[in-house]
């Protein structure tokens, strides 16, 4: 079990490193007149809420979900993200 966990915890850690959500939780946190602790508080709560309906849809679509090539399917998506990101920076845009 906790194996899985430190998995788990790796895994969405790193994703979430550098990502849109967390420059916004920084530039959140760099307004001088917006206490730390609010906006602390306030992304993990965000956090926790979407990570709640992603645990709660895994768990109500696991059957279907189960038969889909969602490693592969993710791969693609985050290649494809990421030829986007280089196009747009490359091109000016």
């Amino acid at each position: 079990m906790l194996s899985s966990f430190l998995a788990i915890f790796l895994a969405v850690f790193l994703a979430e490193l550098g990502d849109k959500t967390q420059l916004a939780t920084l530039l959140f946190a760099s307004n001088p007149e917006t206490p730390k602790i609010l906006v602390f508080l306030a992304a993990a709560s965000a956090l926790l809420a979407t990570t709640a309906l992603a645990v709660a849809a895994g768990a109500l679509f696991d059957r279907h979900l189960a038969a889909l090539p969602l490693k592969g399917i993710a791969g693609v998506g985050f290649i494809a993200i990421g030829v986007w990101s280089l196009y747009g920076q490359l091109s000016g845009g």
